[in-house]
């Protein structure tokens, strides 16, 4: 920990725990900041120059997923950089590693380089495609490995074709979330005497581990080609749809009471076939045009209200910019101001280590003296431990 995070009085469930995290874009992280939002020390070690970016403008104060940490700017390709490198890895729980399989190996800041300085330390290396197999080498994104895997497929119309989810499944959902997870696992296990080991987390199984619902599903029988299932906006009452200003409300109403209520909002209760719908799939097309009818005759915002008081799983679908305005949203403070940015708050909620983002997005290599000053004290710590 930093003086700085023992002075503020502040601490996360993960307050003594600290990670190294090699830069990187993605997966890496994000399951980084999910770490230092639970209150690790997280030392992001930056490139010195900055790397290719397809976006264009890039402000590093503004490059919200990596809030909370401290930045060192390191050149793995010299020695004075692997030498800092490793010996920050001696002071770590866990080093997370965004590379292809090998590269970490030949800058010398490998697993068997790691766990030589620090036999408790969980290397966790974080890929596209998995530390081996054929396509360990090859270049890849999150829409690619959703579509080696399975993922894509299941996602958009029986008319249309796959539609990416963002970059939330792969990168996110599955690869940065997974991989915090593991590493706490490995955290776990190591101060419980197992020792430090390999963590080999990759986009593409843990996206597919999202997936087990599907094969679930899939082998009971229930689960046909896209656009045809329960989830996928197969059945009418798991939709979304137009309203009469070109905006849209999304249903939810799997369960029969849920099913029945939007019924009765959308004064389609008497209906014998929409009723029978619930439960007859050949009656979910007609029962979908139905609904697509209904719901065009208001607007978005009537029928918001009209839902509003009604247990029906029925919730309008607004804009990154007007969700701050959503009641509960509101309530529960989804989006603050950070350091002066808008972003959603470090979840989730803790009634006696409460979390918080205890500094903005660094600079690159904002934190470098203070970092070396904290290894100088170690290294004297150790020196005279071992007298």
């Amino acid at each position: 920990m930093s003086a700085a995070d023992d002075a503020s009085g502040t601490h996360g469930p993960l307050y003594g725990v600290r990670v190294i995290e090699l830069a990187g874009k993605g997966p890496s992280q994000f399951g980084a900041m999910v770490l230092a939002d639970l209150g690790a020390d997280v030392i992001r070690v930056d490139r010195p120059t900055e790397v290719d970016r397809p976006m264009g403008f890039y402000d590093p104060r503004l490059d919200l997923l990596n809030r909370g940490r401290r930045s060192i700017a390191l050149d793995l390709s010299s020695p004075d950089g692997v030498d800092t490198v490793l010996a920050l890895v001696t002071t770590a729980d866990a080093v997370v590693v965004p590379f292809r399989p090998g590269v970490a190996d030949r800058l010398g800041i490998g697993s068997s380089d790691c766990l030589r300085v620090n036999p408790d330390v969980v290397y966790a290396g974080v890929t596209g495609w998995g530390a081996d197999g054929p396509d360990a080498q090859r270049a890849g994104h999150d829409i690619n490995f959703l579509a080696a895997n399975g993922v894509l497929d299941m996602i958009g119309r029986a008319d249309g074709p796959p539609v990416p989810p963002l970059n939330l499944v792969g990168d996110f959902g599955g690869g940065g979330m997974l991989l915090a997870v593991a590493i706490l696992a490995g955290i776990h296990a190591s101060r419980g005497g197992s020792g430090g080991q390999v963590v080999d987390v990759s986009m593409l199984e843990a996206s597919s581990l999202l997936t087990t619902v599907v094969h679930s599903l899939k082998a009971m029988g229930d689960w046909g080609p896209r656009g045809t299932n329960l989830l996928d906006t197969g059945a009418p009452y798991y939709d979304v749809y137009r309203t009469r200003d070109d905006k849209y409300m999304s249903v939810g109403a799997m369960e029969r009471k849920f099913y029945l209520e939007l019924l009765s909002a959308l004064d389609l209760g008497d209906d014998p076939m929409m009723v029978a719908a619930h439960h007859d799939r050949s009656l979910w097309a007609a029962a979908k045009d139905r609904l697509t009818e209904a719901f065009a005759v208001s607007t978005r915002d009537e029928w918001e209200q009209v839902f509003r008081g009604r247990d029906a799983c029925v919730e309008a679908i607004r804009t990154v910019d007007e969700a701050a305005s959503h009641p509960q949203v509101k309530a529960r403070n989804l989006y603050p101001s950070i350091f002066g940015v808008s972003q959603p708050a470090p979840v989730p909620r803790y009634s006696v280590t409460p979390l918080t983002v205890k500094r903005p997005p660094p600079k690159t290599g904002e934190h470098a003296d203070e970092i070396l000053a904290e290894l100088a004290e170690f290294d004297r710590r150790t020196a005279y431990d071992a007298r």
